[in-house]
């Protein structure tokens, strides 16, 4: 009973934040909205009660509850406290039109089907770090790609030269820039530490079903890598930096809950 009122309560309080940070974008001058200091400390009492809800439902004493919607609740937790922590020094704000409703579904889908998968309390160091690097990986590579979906509505808006008032809120097409490529900088050096931290305890990819993961989590890796060099050597913005940026998500997304979700929920393993 107590998960269930916590989950709705964060439930709440995401969705709030979300359409409060929506209404400041869309809604006439003339209504009266909360501040932007007030906005993110509602978003951050999401946070907190979605740490206490995710206390009493991960760390258990078996070990870590790692299964599949325990798992995407802990990287929605982990997506929406980095992104609120960034937007207290970066604009950044506007991103949580997308990230809050979208971690109040995966707390719904969690206390609608919960599941079990331990990671046990003797598991080694490697194995552990893996988990968060690779947890703060996604959770940052997130951010990117939700940074590179405004970047595109941006540009098209720009290069149709009909900006509306959502358009006019954002920062420069330029520092959207500089900020996509913040993150993916980031998130490129956890995932290639949640890398080499996973080779560290693989054993056997095959018997471990860890084949798929490893493939793509590399090609992941190689298209993020290869837009960051195409960066720093030909200057690459605007659209190609959307599409290498959405297509390595997409590749990471396949990688981790795309496995976990074959063989978890589909194959029970």
């Amino acid at each position: 009973m107590t998960h269930s009122l916590l989950a709705y309560l964060t439930i709440a309080l995401y969705l709030g934040t979300g359409a409060i940070i929506a209404l400041r974008l869309f809604a006439p001058e003339r209504f009266r909205l909360p501040s932007r200091t007030t906005t993110l400390a509602l978003g951050f009492a999401g946070v907190l009660v979605h740490t206490l809800l995710l206390y009493g439902k991960v760390f258990t004493e078996p070990g870590l509850n790692l299964g599949f919607f325990n798992a995407l609740s802990l990287t929605s937790w982990t997506v929406v406290l980095l992104f609120l922590v960034s937007a207290l020094t970066k604009p950044v704000e506007n991103l949580g039109i997308i990230l809050f409703p979208v971690a109040a579904v995966t707390l719904y889908l969690e206390l609608r089907f919960p599941s079990i998968h331990f990671l046990r309390q003797e598991a080694t160091w490697a194995l552990k770090l893996h988990v968060l690097t690779s947890m703060l990986a996604y959770s940052l590579l997130t951010l990117a790609s939700i940074q590179a979906v405004l970047l595109a509505i941006q540009d098209q808006h720009l290069r149709q030269r009909h900006p509306g008032g959502f358009i006019r809120s954002l920062p420069p097409l330029q520092t959207m820039e500089t900020l996509l490529f913040e993150m993916i900088g980031t998130g490129f050096v956890l995932l290639t530490c949640a890398l080499i931290s996973g080779f560290v305890f693989l054993e056997d990819m095959f018997a471990q079903h860890l084949v798929h993961k490893t493939v793509l989590s590399i090609l992941g890796w190689f298209v993020f890598g290869t837009l960051l060099l195409g960066r720093l050597r030909y200057g690459w913005r605007g659209r190609t930096a959307i599409i290498w940026t959405l297509s390595g998500y997409v590749i990471l997304i396949l990688a981790y809950f795309g496995s976990k979700a074959v063989l978890e929920l589909i194959l029970r393993r």
